[in-house]
């Protein structure tokens, strides 16, 4: 996914010759910065980290960054521009992936964000290097989002229907009229931004148990503790690097089948009922023999 968005990216990039031969610009086509920035050296780039990319190479004299381009003057007598406008294109599109906020104020920590493929379609996973919650937030609607402010900004984008938000990544479900191709940058941006501008993620003290279901807290059974161990070592990390979470709800010790509550990327994906029938059934069958038979999933 990264190479994805990579490319997208430099699509949208412009190079522009100038009427200074030294001078060559970078068009975006949206607003990266309010005002104007002409940076020179290092100590000036410090907030500014694609200035700070782009003077670290040897050619490069100076960076003029102001409304929607980057300017980049090269020294005297080097290469010529058709040489390296296509690397430099490439390293301003790696600088931007990794950090859209062109200027990064003092009191600010770097946040980045990314997008990956879930193998539920209407998903997409934005991991950041920050993490958000201990525990689980699931968010069927804007009205469940009342103690969410991170969640409420979400749902205000239209074509958002579900959030599910866990350690350091969102798990959004879009409506089914929205593309991916048209919303996937704009949410990867915002959320950039929410996250830079340090606004409350959550009002919630205790994100463990912020997950609405049916089924209530309840003493598990020595079979539910075996089951809940084995999901939380090897169900769990490939669940959760798709975006999503699985849960046991309750098992059934006369027909020994267990109930899974899915979440995320994982409730109503296609594939989940595949995973859970060759997979976790086979898992539990095997290491679990004659105590689990059957799985059978609950969406959250």
């Amino acid at each position: 996914m990264y190479f994805c968005e990579k490319s997208r990216i430099i699509m949208n990039i412009n190079i522009e010759k100038t009427p200074e031969k030294h001078i060559i610009k970078f068009v975006f086509p949206y607003t990266l910065v309010e005002g104007s920035y002409e940076i020179s050296n290092l100590q000036q780039a410090k907030n500014i980290p694609i200035a700070q990319s782009l003077l670290q190479l040897p050619i490069i004299s100076s960076v003029f960054i102001t409304a929607n381009f980057i300017a980049v003057q090269k020294k005297e007598n080097t290469a010529d521009w058709e040489m390296i406008q296509d690397d430099l294109k490439e390293l301003i599109a790696d600088e931007m992936l990794a950090s859209p906020t062109v200027i990064i104020q003092p009191q600010q920590v770097p946040i980045s964000v990314y997008v990956e493929i879930t193998p539920n379609n209407s998903v997409r996973k934005f991991v950041t290097n920050k993490i958000l919650v201990q525990g689980i937030i699931e968010l069927k609607n804007a009205e469940e989002s009342a103690q969410v402010p991170l969640g409420q900004y979400l749902f205000d984008f239209p074509y958002v229907k579900e959030i599910f938000i866990s350690e350091n990544f969102i798990s959004i479900t879009k409506t089914d009229e929205a593309d991916w191709d048209g919303i996937a940058m704009e949410l990867r941006f915002n959320i950039s931004e929410y996250l830079r501008s340090g606004k409350e993620i959550s009002n919630i003290t205790n994100f463990s148990t912020y997950k609405p279901q049916k089924h209530t807290n309840r003493d598990l059974s020595e079979t539910e503790k075996k089951i809940k161990t084995i999901l939380d070592e090897y169900v769990l990390p490939a669940v959760s690097g798709d975006g999503g979470n699985i849960d046991l709800i309750s098992f059934d010790e006369q027909t020994k089948t267990a109930v899974m509550l899915l979440q995320g990327a994982c409730s109503g994906c296609p594939s989940s009922a595949l995973t859970l029938k060759s997979g976790i059934e086979n898992l539990l069958r095997e290491m679990m023999p004659d105590e689990v038979e059957f799985v059978e999933a609950w969406n959250g």
